[in-house]
């Protein structure tokens, strides 16, 4: 039996894995400590409440000693990192937590988990105890590519360019040299964007989804052709797993979505299925009696163009060519079938993110 301790496990990347990981190893533990700021949102994981092999810890990264118990009391042996501040708007306006959760946050679990799956054996004349620490990071540490340029691999050159991708680039480097210096079990993950279930709506594809619902204006930055990689959230779920099991300690891997899109087209994209979606299911007039624009079939009527942002990065695209080589990862939901899924899913998930929308509005 495995024991990993998961954290930012109530975030959207980080339920989903939890969800993931708990279908596909139902033998394994799987403890949660996530500090429930903005982003973390226990109903995530309402679904694995009542699972005994779930746990749940109310808590902060930077609680070294906190984290310190949770490894001990559980037996952990694998601790899967995706706690950090993500916003890249909120880091403009407010870098200080993404300093202190992404940087030393980061810090205080590699501290942690250095002493008791290191140091203490060690002392006590043992060898290490077997362990893995997985460190979630985002194809935003590279910086920005033109339109031409070959997409990131694990070899790009760092040059992260607001302070969210400065400070994850920092708590890369922080792991790595763990591992080059004190000999933890590491491994780097750099992902693409996601998007699928309990996506927090502040974000390009859940933002454009519930402003069409209330028949609010869509705001994009720029021209909109910034473009993305997009990556459904299961798909990264299992390119994680995979590095787990299978990627060298020490190594990064990069999982992409194979699936470049600008934001304009993906904004397009999303109002050509609210219109189906409410051609389809009248019903959903009753439910959503705001949407005006989408109940007529004209939802990219609200697209409206607003300044760029600060530092706006024009271009990522992963190239997962080493996963693929070495792990064999292949992202299992096409671009099709995963956006429609997730219309879908915001469609009947009302009660998931309508409370949430107050936190920013």
């Amino acid at each position: 039996m495995n024991a990993l301790l998961v954290t930012g496990g109530a975030g959207f990347i980080g339920s989903n894995f939890v969800l993931y990981w708990l279908e596909t190893y139902p033998q394994d533990k799987v403890i949660v400590l996530d500090a429930l700021t903005y982003a973390g949102n226990r109903a995530n994981l309402a679904s694995v409440e009542d699972n005994p092999n779930f746990t749940f810890v109310h808590g902060d990264i930077c609680n070294t000693a906190l984290v310190e118990i949770l490894i001990k009391e559980h037996k952990v042996n694998n601790l899967v990192h995706f706690a950090a501040e993500s916003h890249v708007d909120r880091s403009i306006t407010g870098p200080d937590a993404f300093i202190e959760t992404n940087i030393i946050g980061t810090y205080s679990l590699l501290k942690a988990a250095k002493k008791l799956w290191i140091d203490e054996p060690k002392a006590r004349g043992e060898s290490p105890v077997a362990h893995r620490f997985h460190h979630v990071s985002t194809d935003e540490v590279y910086g920005t590519l033109s339109p031409t340029d070959p997409a990131f691999s694990e070899t790009t050159a760092y040059a992260p360019n607001s302070p969210y991708s400065a400070s994850k680039a920092a708590s890369d480097h922080l792991v790595r040299a763990y591992h080059h210096t004190y000999g933890l079990n590491v491994t780097t993950s750099n992902c693409s964007n996601n998007y699928g279930p309990y996506h927090f709506p502040e974000k390009l594809i859940p933002l454009v989804l519930t402003n069409i619902l209330h028949d609010k204006a869509l705001p994009i930055y720029g021209d909109g052709q910034q473009i993305r990689d997009w990556l459904y959230v299961t798909d990264h779920a299992r390119g994680i797993d995979l590095v787990i099991k299978q990627g060298r300690v020490g190594e990064c891997y990069n999982i992409g979505g194979i699936n470049e899109w600008a934001n304009i087209d993906i904004v397009n994209l999303i109002c050509k299925l609210m219109d189906e979606a409410f051609a389809a299911e009248p019903e959903l007039t009753v439910r959503y009696p705001l949407a005006t624009k989408a109940i007529a079939g004209k939802s990219a009527d609200l697209i409206t163009y607003v300044a760029d942002r600060a530092g706006h990065d024009r271009r990522y695209a992963i190239d997962p060519t080493k996963s693929q080589q070495e792990l064999g990862y292949k992202p299992a939901e096409s671009f099709e079938s995963g956006i429609r899924k997730t219309v879908y899913w915001y469609l009947h998930n009302q009660n998931w993110w309508m409370p949430l929308l107050k936190q920013f509005s």
